[in-house]
């Protein structure tokens, strides 16, 4: 990378810093730097998560983004993205969470993967995945972004780590065998009111894709997927806005249900 562009990564790097600190939304990084390229926001992404591990912090899993074809329309990008879960972002089933400790919530119901083998791209198929897997459990992400009103292209959100803020796993774990997968329903409700629903089916046709997906990108750049580690596959549908006093819970088929309350 050219020393502009190393520049150009480090200050995208402090500007998503500076509004962590103040917690105040910022100006997207696009608009900023409009030649950014997504390797180049991949970079600064991995950079604030150097920073945070040497802090202290430890990375327990990824997530994938943008698995709908609707929200890859919606950004005009053909593909997904991802970010890094750190310990922080753990949040207890039927835990609550501080609106004011965040930016723009916005909540989403997924299959997580539990794996027990490291998973290595460049060739990583959905059935290696589901070998790989020790087991499945239904999960909130609550995504958030840094970005003011989440105005945000590829290059924006990949930057901010996927957009991701805090995830929510539920108390119980399920072997994979046996189960299709793709048939998984899942209502997405906030304060009971039923907001949208979707299935297993919707990101990419199988959640195990989109892991396999998932090791075979993280594979440019030296990265694996390893034993352990908890893996978010993608929305099931739309997110829905949380704000103070809201209630979020997704009820999957098979699954059971998770929650997470906003005060």
């Amino acid at each position: 990378m050219s020393i502009q562009k190393t520049a150009v990564v480090q200050d995208a790097y402090e500007h998503l810093l500076h509004a962590e600190q103040t917690k105040k939304s910022v100006t997207p990084l696009t608009d900023l730097y409009p030649s950014l390229s997504v390797h180049e926001a991949y970079q600064v992404q991995l950079k604030a998560i150097d920073q945070k591990v040497k802090a202290g912090q430890k990375i327990v899993g990824k997530k994938i983004g943008l698995t709908s074809f609707a929200m890859q329309e919606l950004l005009g990008v053909d593909q997904p993205d991802y970010g890094h879960l750190l310990d922080s972002m753990s949040v207890p089933n039927k835990g609550s969470i501080a609106v004011d400790s965040l930016f723009e919530p916005k909540v989403e119901g997924e299959i997580a993967f539990i794996l027990n083998k490291d998973l290595k791209g460049p060739n990583v198929t959905a059935e290696d995945v589901l070998a790989a897997t020790e087991s499945i459990i239904p999960s909130l992400e609550i995504v958030d972004s840094r970005i003011l009103n989440w105005k945000i292209k590829l290059q924006d959100t990949v930057a901010d780590n996927a957009s991701c803020g805090l995830y929510v796993l539920g108390d119980e774990k399920f072997a994979v065998n046996g189960l299709d997968l793709t048939k998984i329903e899942m209502n997405l409700y906030k304060n009971g009111e039923l907001m949208n629903k979707g299935t297993g089916a919707d990101v990419l046709g199988h959640p195990a894709t989109c892991v396999a997906w998932l090791a075979n990108k993280m594979y440019e750049y030296n990265v694996i997927l390893k034993a352990g580690e908890v893996i978010l596959s993608g929305a099931l549908s739309a997110a829905v806005v949380a704000q103070k006093g809201d209630v979020v819970t997704a009820e999957f088929s098979e699954l059971g249900k998770v929650e997470v309350s906003f005060r």
